[in-house]
């Protein structure tokens, strides 16, 4: 509606604020098609598609239509995650949000709302599941970048700092758990002991000193697939 207000959107595909459409979570090809079923839809729109694999002169040129208002609608995949200006811009809607990080989806909505106009960015998911639920709900309610990070972080979890024995590569997120701390509740507890260990490591780089060979059994069982940062 608010591209026919000659307002403008985006859609990264999931995203479209009047008229951007951004997708991130769905691959070129899809984005592509997704532009194309969209022109079918709104054939008295103009409609133009943004992604990474477009030449420099390219998104220029579909981003300055896009601001100036001859085109209406903006599908795109999370390239305009920043550093886009278009005051314009009143309506993003992003499709299979839950696929997008919290962070992410609160950078994309940043994306409208830069103008006098009100604005709106609708979270569109189809995923059933609770946690789905919820991770969308704290971006219904919450608008604090650092909250959302946090409340983020407790959702999924920090991932893997050091990678275990049997696996080669690091999660990004998931089950990692301190023994006597959580990372979002404990950041004093967390300051002290960064303070300790610097005090110690900076005395101690190799942790050689006698006083420290319990320290360095445990670390380099820890780091075990990068002892060889440890001589």
């Amino acid at each position: 509606e608010p591209a026919e207000d000659e307002d403008s959107s985006y859609s990264p595909c999931s995203l479209r604020a009047d008229g951007l459409i951004s997708t991130s979570a769905i691959k070129l090809k899809n984005v592509v098609e997704y532009t194309d079923k969209l022109r079918q839809t709104l054939p008295n729109l103009k409609i133009e598609c943004l992604h990474g694999k477009l030449k420099a002169s390219e998104k220029d040129a579909i981003m300055n239509s896009f601001s100036s208002g001859e085109t209406d609608v903006l599908v795109s995949t999370t390239v305009i995650e920043v550093g886009v200006n278009v005051p314009n811009a009143t309506l993003m809607v992003i499709e299979d949000a839950d696929r997008f990080g919290l962070a992410q989806l609160h950078q994309l909505r940043g994306r409208v709302g830069r103008g006098t106009q009100k604005s709106y960015c609708v979270l569109v998911s189809d995923n059933p599941s609770e946690k789905s639920k919820a991770r969308l709900e704290i971006m219904r309610t919450t608008y604090d970048g650092f909250e959302i990070a946090e409340k983020d972080l407790i959702l999924r979890g920090p991932g893997d700092f050091f990678a275990s024995i049997s696996q080669d590569t690091m999660r990004q997120s998931g089950g990692f758990e301190f023994k006597l701390a959580k990372l979002c509740d404990d950041n004093e507890l967390f300051e002290k002991a960064f303070s300790a260990a610097k005090f110690i490591t900076e005395s101690d780089p190799q942790l050689i000193k006698k006083e420290h060979a319990s320290l360095r059994r445990a670390v380099l069982k820890t780091i075990h697939p990068i002892t060889s940062t440890i001589s």
